[in-house]
């Protein structure tokens, strides 16, 4: 009997992680909880939010620097909320809002 051995090179598998940039609905809720908060409440609410985000991509096995550009994206995503929602503002007249 004759063994035939193939080899392949080994794909070595590749998860693509849904982009936290594009979770529209938490970056909303975020904005909002950052914007009802100050001072040291606003710190430590975007620690633990952000420390849990990356914990739970790194859970699920996505590689650190990727994590962490996912959080830097998810964080630029939240500014710009932030900024939309005190452009809604101004353009209502709620400038004290």
């Amino acid at each position: 009997m004759t063994v035939i051995k193939t080899e392949y090179p080994a794909a070595t598998p590749k998860v693509a992680f849904f982009p936290l940039r594009g979770r529209r609905a938490l970056i909303r809720r975020c904005a909002r909880e950052l914007d009802e908060r100050n001072g040291e409440a606003a710190v430590t609410y975007w620690r633990t939010t952000c420390r849990g985000l990356g914990a739970k991509l790194l859970e699920q096995g996505c590689p650190e620097p990727e994590m962490r550009r996912q959080i830097l994206d998810f964080q630029d995503m939240v500014q710009q909320e932030l900024q939309w929602l005190h452009c809604d503002d101004r353009r209502q007249g709620r400038a004290d809002s």
